[in-house]
């Protein structure tokens, strides 16, 4: 597992995309790195237009479990992600089209947004 503390500032998710960048190096996972960037780009820029309270900071986790990549954005604002029919924005849309699955967990405070990416072709472990 890794993570990363980013601020409530739009110019993190760059570095949100680096940090999962040099831990899929580190990792060695290059099969879905796109997708995986892709949708951590979406997700930190969800927490901040939509979880991230003022002088606070989301949180970017990646768990490995050999399996699948697990991706997690985790932020303490109030209310739950979905999609809705006429949303603003295609964030999760992207989100579930390039993920396995995908999903929200309650926090306290906030929530997790969570997607999950097959590794080497079998399930994905499911939350």
């Amino acid at each position: 597992m890794r993570e990363r503390l980013f601020p409530r500032a739009y110019q993190t998710v760059s570095a949100a995309r680096d940090f999962v960048r040099e831990t899929l190096d580190a990792w060695g996972l290059a099969d879905r790195r796109d997708d995986v960037v892709l949708c951590v780009s979406e997700l930190a820029a969800n927490a901040l237009r939509y979880g991230v309270p003022l002088g606070r900071w989301y949180r970017v986790r990646l768990l490995n479990f050999g399996c699948c990549l697990r991706v997690e954005v985790h932020d303490s604002g109030p209310g739950r992600s979905r999609m809705l029919g006429r949303a603003p924005g295609n964030g999760l849309r992207i989100v579930e089209a390039v993920s396995d699955v995908w999903g929200v967990l309650p926090r306290s405070p906030g929530k997790v947004v969570w997607a999950e990416f097959r590794c080497d072709g079998r399930d994905t472990i499911g939350s």
